[in-house]
């Protein structure tokens, strides 16, 4: 499994959507990037110039919405992840 450092997050991007609402299948090409996804893995959290250990606000689990370009994908084991800072997260859905 992988272990994100300091303030970073893993996310699990969710799928892509086929079509949309209405029906229509579109191209690869013109699908939107994901924004949402799932939280599989926190840091230990960002440090202060003291020393200190501030714990992050996310948890495993937590379903999120982040920044349209966020992150830097990763594949790993055949499953598409992102790993971005906690400030790149905009919510939690709940």
């Amino acid at each position: 499994m992988l272990k994100p450092l300091g303030d970073r997050i893993l996310v699990q991007v969710d799928e892509e959507k086929e079509q949309t609402i209405g029906g229509i299948v579109l191209a690869n090409n013109a699908k939107e990037k994901p924004q949402t996804g799932s939280v599989v893995a926190v840091g230990a959290g960002s440090q202060t110039p003291e020393g200190k250990t501030i714990a992050l606000t996310l948890k495993v689990g937590d379903k999120v919405i982040y920044d349209k370009y966020a992150g830097s994908e990763v594949k790993y084991e055949g499953t598409k992840y992102l790993v971005m800072h906690e400030k790149d997260v905009m919510a939690i859905v709940e």
